[in-house]
């Protein structure tokens, strides 16, 4: 009999990383004096409490995150992006994270970041990590590649990120049944996938996620134990 495919999904913010990464691009666009600084803080702050609430509507919450990058234009907000990676991600790429990351390469598994935070932000921040296969909410660009602020395709939250990882296996003759599978993930919003691989992995989990684990009797990492106590 073949041996199954083993794979590795991540979620990214607060999972794989100590932080919101598109809620820290925010705060940086507002210090880059590109967004207004009450304003935009309001609006960013209500849609993170609506991302932890579970409420979020994604496609309202892709216009607004890149509404920023879409006035400025593409070089401006990429050359913008690489200091935003020194300054703010570079200090919450963390060793536990890459020992975590590099016990499941040494080990033979792909490696995949499944993330709710749109491409531009994350890819990047996959590259740091290592991590190569990046599942993530793609934006949808216009003929003259300019981002139009709408989502191209399923987003990959909540139960998208169900569809986004099985339409990933399936482009690699790969499903469900053939693949042995691991999610790491600190979010209740992610409760979809945790419930449809092999082994979920409640990481930095939310008050929620943390209950639900224990009660399933779900593996629990505290990934930034350390930090997370001082």
């Amino acid at each position: 009999m073949k041996p199954l495919s083993r794979v590795a999904f991540f979620d990214l913010d607060h999972t794989l990383i100590p932080t919101d990464s598109d809620y820290e691009w925010g705060q940086f666009t507002i210090a880059l004096g590109w967004s207004d600084p009450v304003d935009f803080k309001r609006q960013n702050d209500a849609f993170f409490a609506e991302y932890r609430a579970g409420t979020l509507d994604i496609h309202r919450y892709a216009r607004f995150a890149t509404q920023a990058i879409r006035q400025q234009g593409a070089i401006k907000s990429i050359a913008a992006h690489a200091r935003f990676m020194d300054l703010i991600i570079g200090k919450c790429i963390k060793k536990e994270a890459l020992e975590l990351i590099g016990r499941h390469r040494d080990a033979g598994d792909e490696l995949v970041i499944v993330t709710a935070t749109n491409a531009f932000v994350t890819r990047p921040i996959a590259d740091a990590l290592g991590v190569s296969e990046l599942i993530a909410v793609e934006l949808q660009s216009n003929a003259a590649g300019e981002l139009t602020g709408e989502i191209l395709g399923t987003p990959s939250f909540r139960e998208g990120k169900v569809v986004r990882v099985s339409a990933w296996l399936a482009a690699r003759g790969l499903d469900w049944h053939s693949t042995e599978t691991t999610f790491y993930s600190d979010s209740m919003n992610d409760l979809p996938l945790l419930e449809k691989v092999n082994h979920p992995v409640a990481t930095n989990p939310d008050a929620g996620l943390r209950a639900l684990a224990q009660q399933r009797g779900w593996r629990i990492l505290d990934l930034f134990q350390t930090e997370q106590a001082a």
